[in-house]
């Protein structure tokens, strides 16, 4: 594939921190590259060395002639008098874009929700929307315009559920030729396996490449650090859990990852399920008792505008449920009547005797009172000791695994970025130690790492959780249960988990063919143990699956071994440049095979469980 950018020994600094260290890389046309690593790490300073808007100290970074480069920042730089209709198509006439099924979909996919512009129509002004709203404007803007290279800074901020897939679904269609090329920052776990081919974690000046999503870079990450011997030996260890899940769990992912089976068999041998959801629901009844949180009966309205009418939801213990919907159905205003800082419009709300619930909503201004104090001290001022997960943390610990280092917790509050105050925020509701945790939107300025530290947490954390978000991801890996609300009055179970929201959503889009409220109240009946509506595999097709798993590891054994043989040949053969050449041809025929089988291998995987 032709280069479109092309990076030599880059280094770069900023005050006393070496953000980029004798770095190369390259992006060439085809590529899907996702980079990964710590807020300020230096991911945004990467996207603007590659668009040119940053010079390096020292190093080179060539472009290809003409090379037209779309860039998305976290702070737009649309004009607020100009409209919804300029920002976007420009001076394109409508002829012209309404005969182009790509912009089409683009004004569908990305605006058609916003409720500012259905007032005014495509002339209505960009200074009337909100900041999430200029976004999806910025990036619809962007994707019109269709450069040969975009690069994208956290795209999915403000999205829902529906945006984010709609965004991997054009990114990944459309857009992806052999001459056009992707690199987006995200933490988006979900977005990032569906839309990267190749991911880079930014991390301490260097740029670690890996190939594949989220899945392989865990994977490659893992293997590595076995490799080196430095893998920790607690069976807790964060990535070797992480992968374990990623296996063995729910499919929270599009695509299928292409890497070593045989490696992450044998890295997740021992790993225990993330969660011991017996003994968990057992701790969680002794907390709590029979009675958490009732909502009977219940009709929930902002204004004139019903949310939700006459529904009954009982929250049980143990009980671990993500609420998804699109913006405005009432998932935040639903968790504030589960808290008690909402009034019902009818109905009762009854809550357990030993219910203490924790509540983190959207706002940190709850902080401000902190501001010229150190974290450390937010912190302690709830309780010294916390117990979680069977085991007592120190306040200092708990900060430490919620991404608070020692010298950061010293930081004055007022000092921190809006992630930092959120995962403080956070980490002070559970010093608290509460049995039922509200979340609203947890994950928004978290990094990757952040996440995975507090999926750990909640693993361990004996109680009842309903979390909001627009993470899939998230709500796969710590909810056992989905529920949503579609913007028609009604709170429905989903059995089938995100995948059946996306379809009942475009049955409503479609004309409400198919869609039905499910009978009983929320909480009857059980999640369903695959990923779709229906009945599941035969044991026929299982028994049949697993000769099939049985067959393709043995053909992988043996092309390890002529791997493992070329190899060998190659190095004997360094100094005939023919013959190396032979056997390059010879490899990539072997690798092409394995990654087929491998395939062929996880999809009768998915059949047998």
């Amino acid at each position: 594939m032709a280069s479109l950018i092309s990076v030599e020994r880059a280094s770069l600094a900023l005050g006393t921190a070496q953000v980029l260290d004798a770095v190369s890389l390259g992006v060439a046309g085809g590529d899907r590259i996702g980079v990964v690593g710590r807020n300020g790490g230096g991911k945004t300073t990467l996207l603007r060395v590659l668009a040119g808007s940053h010079e390096v100290d020292d190093g080179r970074v060539a472009r290809t002639g003409g090379l037209r480069i779309g860039v998305l920042t976290q702070e737009d730089s649309l004009v607020p008098s100009a409209t919804v209709r300029e920002s976007v198509l420009g001076g394109m006439a409508e002829h012209e874009w309404a005969a182009d099924p790509r912009v089409r979909d683009v004004l569908t996919g990305l605006l058609g929700g916003l409720e500012a512009p259905v007032v005014g129509g495509l002339d209505g002004p960009v200074g009337r929307l909100s900041g999430g709203e200029r976004r999806r404007v910025a990036l619809a803007a962007l994707l019109v315009a269709a450069p040969d290279l975009l690069l994208l800074d956290e795209p999915t901020n403000h999205m829902d559920v529906e945006g984010v897939a709609w965004l991997a679904e054009h990114l990944g269609g459309s857009f992806a030729r052999p001459d056009t090329g992707l690199v987006v920052i995200t933490h988006d776990r979900w977005f990032l396996d569906a839309v990267a081919t190749r991911t880079w974690e930014v991390t301490n000046g260097e740029v670690h490449q890996y190939e594949g999503g989220y899945a392989a870079y865990i994977l490659a990450k893992a293997e590595r650090e076995r490799l080196a011997g430095v893998v920790a030996e607690r069976r807790d260890n964060l990535l070797r859990k992480e992968l374990a899940w990623l296996r063995r769990g729910p499919p929270a992912r599009t695509s299928k990852p292409k890497f070593r089976i045989d490696a992450a068999n044998a890295l997740i041998a021992d790993e225990p399920p993330p969660r011991d959801d017996v003994e968990l629901m057992r701790f969680a009844s002794t907390r709590l008792g029979k009675d958490v949180i009732d909502l009977l009966d219940a009709t929930l309205a902002v204004g004139d505008r019903v949310l939700l009418d006459r529904f009954t939801w009982r929250l049980g213990p143990g009980d671990r449920i993500g609420l998804v919907g699109v913006n405005g159905a009432g998932k935040s205003t639903l968790l504030r009547a589960l808290a008690g800082e909402a009034a019902l419009a009818a109905g009762t709300r009854k809550v357990g005797v030993t219910v203490r619930i924790a509540f983190l909503t959207q706002e940190v201004r709850e902080l401000d009172a902190w501001a010229g104090r150190r974290v450390i001290e937010a912190v302690e001022d709830v309780r010294s000791v916390v117990r979680l997960g069977g085991k007592e943390l120190s306040a200092s610990q708990l900060a430490q695994r919620l991404g608070f280092t020692g010298p950061r917790q010293q930081t004055r509050v007022g000092d921190l970025s809006g992630g930092e105050r959120r995962r403080l925020q956070l980490t002070r509701l559970l010093m608290d130690e509460p049995n039922v945790l509200l979340l609203d939107e947890p994950t928004n300025d978290f990094d990757i790492e952040t996440l995975t530290s507090l999926e750990d947490l909640l693993d361990g954390w004996a109680g009842t959780l309903v979390v909001v978000s627009h993470d899939r991801y998230l709500l796969e890996r710590v909810c056992d249960r989905q529920l949503a609300l579609l913007g028609d009055g009604k709170l429905r179970e989903l059995p089938g988990g995100v995948e059946e929201y996306l379809r009942r959503r475009r049955e409503l889009v479609e004309g409400g063919r198919g869609v039905r409220e499910v009978p009983g109240e929320a909480t009857a009946p059980a999640p369903s143990p695959g990923p779709q509506v229906g009945a599941g595999p035969s044991p026929g097709e299982v028994r049949e699956a697993r000769k099939v798993m049985a067959r393709v590891e043995k053909q992988l054994a043996r092309l390890a071994q002529r791997e493992e043989r070329i190899h060998g040949a190659m190095a004997d053969a360094a100094t005939d440049h023919q013959r190396v050449l032979e056997l390059n041809r010879e490899l990539r025929e072997v690798v092409d095979e394995r990654e087929s089988l491998e395939l062929e291998w996880l999809e009768a995987a998915d059949v047998a469980g």
